[in-house]
């Protein structure tokens, strides 16, 4: 019973601790992703949003409110717009000045085979193919588009269902001022120079 080696006896806690304490730190990579950490910039904070005042005014709506049919309507000229064909001038393809503007014109050759409705000729514009007549005019959010120059003008707008669009004549001055009071109204502008981040 000599011959067998009695079992060391197990380290003491404070013995391990100290032995992790003198081990030496792990050595850091060094390539792209130790490079990349090394100069990749402090992310700024994000800027604190303000209080909301009485200077606000009432939210913007992103879109309008229409009645359940005009709802309806709405989402079907969205449908009809992606069956509507492409209505190609004709001779469009043979000569350049007449195809890069995709404007229409209506054939009035007396052999024209698009004017005689051939199959293999482009369609025609025809009553058709026309949208929603309570829906038409109307922009994809539902808004109606009214063009505003002055803030006066701002004031007869619903903004439940219309929206401004400042005339293209304004001035940027002009025209900050006008985005500044409809915000404050509560009215749509469809073509901002500043988006706040409930229109964006």
């Amino acid at each position: 019973m000599a011959d067998e080696e009695t079992p060391s006896p197990a380290p003491a806690p404070e013995a391990n601790a100290a032995a992790v304490a003198e081990a030496p730190a792990p050595r850091r990579r060094r390539g792209r992703t130790a490079k990349a950490e090394e100069t990749k910039p402090a992310t700024p904070e994000p800027p604190a949003k303000p209080a909301s005042g009485d200077d606000e005014g009432p939210r913007v709506p992103k879109r309008a409110q229409l009645s359940e049919p005009a709802a309806k309507l709405l989402h079907l000229r969205r449908v009809l717009d992606t069956r509507r064909p492409i209505f190609g001038r004709q001779a469009a393809n043979r000569y350049y000045r007449i195809g890069r503007d995709g404007a229409w014109r209506r054939p009035r050759g007396l052999q024209s085979k698009q004017r005689r409705h051939y199959g293999y000729r482009t369609q025609i514009v025809s009553i058709g193919y026309r949208s929603p007549a309570r829906v038409r005019g109307l922009v994809p959010s539902g808004f109606r588009p009214v063009i505003v120059r002055t803030e006066g003008e701002l004031d007869g707008l619903d903004a439940k269902t219309q929206a401004a669009v400042i005339a293209r004549t304004v001035g940027t001055r002009r025209r900050l001022a006008l985005e500044e009071a409809a915000r404050k109204l509560g009215i749509r502008v469809l073509n901002p120079i500043v988006k706040t981040e409930s229109e964006a």
